[in-house]
C-alpha cells in the first residue's frame, strides 16, 4: 500500500524514548498541567476531573493501539517524527500528551448544568462532543503539514481521526462527567488498568512498543 510519508516511521523510531531532545520548555508545560488539576481539586470539581481523566485514559488506549499497528504492519497510522522533547510512543510526544491530560477538563467547562438543554433542537452535550471533536480534527491538518506530526497513509486524515479518535475522546469525557461517582471510578479505573496492562504486555514483555 502506498504511503504518504514512509520515511517518518524510521525518523520517529530513531528518537523513541530518547533523552537527547529534552529541553526546558517542558517545565512550564508541566506547571500548567499541575495548576489546572490543582485548581479543579481545590474547587472540588470532581466531575470536571473525571472528564479529564476519562479522556486521558482513552487517549492512551488509542496511542497504544497505534504503536501496536506500527509493530505489526511496519507503519503506524500517525507518527511524531521530530520536534518533541520526548517521544513516549511512536505517535505521541510528551507535549501532545500533556495537552490531552487537560483537554477533557476544558471541554467540561462548556457543559450546561441542565443535562437536557438543547441548542437548535440538539442536545447541548452532543454538540460539545461533536464540536470539540471537529475542532481538534481540524487543528491536526496544519499540524500534519508541519515537521512536528505526520499522517502516514493516504486514507488516514481529519475525518477518520474525527470518527475514531476525537469522538470517543470527548464522548468519554462528557459521559464520565455526568455519571454517578461510583460509575466514574469503575470506568476510569478500568481504563487506566487496561492501559497499564497493555503497556506492560506490549512494552517490557513483548517489546512491541
Amino acid at each position: 500500500m502506498d504511503l504518504i510519508h514512509p520515511e517518518v516511521t524510521e525518523q520517529a523510531l530513531s528518537i523513541l524514548r530518547s533523552l537527547d531532545n529534552v529541553h526546558g520548555s517542558l517545565v512550564p508545560l508541566l506547571a500548567l498541567v499541575v495548576y489546572v488539576h490543582s485548581t479543579e481539586i481545590q474547587n472540588r470539581n470532581w466531575n470536571g476531573i473525571a472528564a479529564g481523566l476519562a479522556l486521558y485514559a482513552v487517549h492512551w488506549l488509542v496511542e497504544i493501539v497505534n504503536a501496536v499497528i506500527q509493530h505489526l504492519s511496519g507503519h503506524a497510522l500517525w507518527t511524531v517524527p521530530d520536534h518533541t522533547s520526548f517521544l513516549i510512543l511512536v505517535g505521541v510526544g510528551i507535549e501532545i500528551s500533556l495537552m490531552f491530560s487537560i483537554a477533557g477538563i476544558i471541554a467540561s467547562k462548556a457543559l450546561p448544568e441542565d443535562r437536557s438543554q438543547r441548542v437548535l433542537g440538539v442536545n447541548a452535550r452532543v454538540l460539545v462532543v461533536v464540536g470539540y471533536a471537529a475542532l481538534f480534527s481540524i487543528l491536526e491538518i496544519p499540524l500534519e503539514m508541519s515537521p512536528h506530526f505526520a499522517w502516514v497513509y493516504p486514507w488516514w486524515g481529519a475525518f477518520p481521526v474525527f470518527v475514531t479518535e476525537y469522538i470517543p475522546f470527548f464522548a468519554a469525557a462528557v459521559l464520565a462527567h455526568d455519571w454517578p461517582r461510583a460509575r466514574q471510578k469503575r470506568f476510569i479505573g478500568g481504563l487506566f488498568a487496561l492501559d497499564a496492562l497493555l503497556l506492560v504486555l506490549f512494552g517490557p514483555i513483548l517489546r512491541w512498543i
